[in-house]
């Protein structure tokens, strides 16, 4: 095939060839999961020959890789300010703050259906064909946003460091584990859980499911500290 694009030769230029790709990763991603979608299609849905793309990126993972560190970044920006806005409608002690607290947890997360989708894949595939520099990279901005969003939870909340940090990663853990449950992106496997009363446990709805779990740690963790 043709390449619509012709190399970039600024940073400018670069950037932008940079985000048509993301593009087109964030939109197979969405309508097929991040399994499914290969560099080619990537390739193919910007107009670009295979061999082109490694000028931008040097994997596949690469690509979902950026995208989930986005990920982190827009995610914890809308949960400051969602628990901002907790302590404010709230007042009294931070166990009346726990409800909202883990809604706001949970909600923020299972609005981001590729952000979750995007959490179970970055430890199982993801961080596994890239470089090392890459891999530090993601790591790095990971965690700092990690650490950001367990500040602003213990500030709500009156949890201990430590404690936040476990609610947040047992929350981004658990929804991504719970999403790849909640949403087979196999059509076959769809067809099973909806056709076969036996199975139906085997989806859940992870709002209420995962807004239940970390209720009960945070509670946990209030009732010894």
């Amino acid at each position: 095939m043709t390449s619509r694009f012709q190399r970039a030769r600024s940073p400018e230029a670069k950037r932008e060839r940079e985000e048509a790709i993301l593009d087109a990763a964030t939109q197979l991603a969405g309508e097929r999961g991040v399994r499914e979608v290969t560099l080619t299609d990537i390739a193919d849905a910007v107009g670009m020959h295979k061999s082109a793309m490694l000028r931008y990126f040097e994997t596949r993972e690469e690509i979902y890789l950026r995208l989930t560190a986005r990920g982190w970044t827009e995610w914890v920006a809308a949960l400051r300010a969602q628990l901002d806005d907790v302590g404010r409608r709230t007042a009294g002690a931070p166990r009346e703050r726990v409800p909202a607290a883990a809604q706001a947890l949970t909600r923020s997360l299972v609005s981001r259906p590729l952000f979750c989708d995007l959490l179970a894949h970055a430890p199982l595939n993801l961080e596994r064909n890239v470089s090392l520099e890459t891999v530090r990279t993601f790591k790095l901005s990971a965690l700092a946003q990690s650490a950001a969003a367990s500040r602003a939870l213990a500030t709500c909340l009156g949890l201990e460091e430590a404690q936040a940090r476990n609610v947040i990663t047992a929350a981004t853990t658990m929804a991504g584990a719970l999403h790849q449950i909640a949403a087979p992106h196999t059509p076959a496997l769809r067809h099973l859980y909806a056709s076969d009363p036996d199975l139906t446990h085997a989806l859940v709805d992870v709002e209420p499911r995962l807004t239940d779990i970390l209720t009960a740690l945070i509670t946990g963790y209030l009732a010894t500290s």
